[in-house]
């Protein structure tokens, strides 16, 4: 765990703050009511229900909606391991691959326990100065616990360059 993962954690978890930082931040995700429902330094979990405003026309969620929820359960963790870094460490999706097994009803719940590996590149990342990748696993499940897709996210981490060095 990164030095300021428990005051993110603080900040995320708080349910107005979240809200919040979501509408600011991630617009789409607070009108999909993407919802943070754990954040613990190794795993992430984020929900997302089935409704008008996430449907496809076949009757299940729509691929976007599950994309972004699985995304933000993976992102999640490396922003609390970048919060407030000296250097701040800038992050990027770089690649997406993705595999549907069943159709997508009701409660979605997506989960990312590659949170130890995060922690490692953005040590790295720090370290090196260099930009350095990580592909980190989401799984859908719905509510009888089946897996309804896995998302592949590769991450781009990179330090950004000291304020001091590029003013001189």
């Amino acid at each position: 765990m990164t030095p300021n993962f428990a005051a993110f954690h603080a900040l995320i978890m708080h349910p107005i703050k979240f809200r919040l930082y979501m509408l600011a931040k991630l617009p789409m995700g607070f009108l999909a009511g993407l919802k943070l429902i754990q954040l613990e330094p190794g795993q992430a979990a984020v929900q997302v229900k089935y409704k008008w405003l996430t449907q496809n026309p076949f009757g299940s969620m729509y691929f976007a909606v599950l994309s972004m929820a699985a995304e933000f359960s993976t992102g999640i963790l490396c922003l609390a391991n970048i919060y407030k870094s000296d250097p701040a460490i800038s992050m990027l999706v770089v690649k997406m691959e993705s595999h549907f097994y069943k159709k997508a009803v009701g409660v979605i719940t997506f989960t990312c326990s590659d949170g130890d590996a995060i922690i490692d590149i953005v040590k790295t990342a720090k370290e090196t100065g260099e930009g350095v990748t990580l592909v980190s696993k989401s799984t859908g499940v719905n509510q009888n616990g089946e897996v309804v897709a896995e998302f592949f996210i590769t991450w781009s981490l990179k330090a950004k360059a000291s304020k001091s060095l590029t003013a001189k």
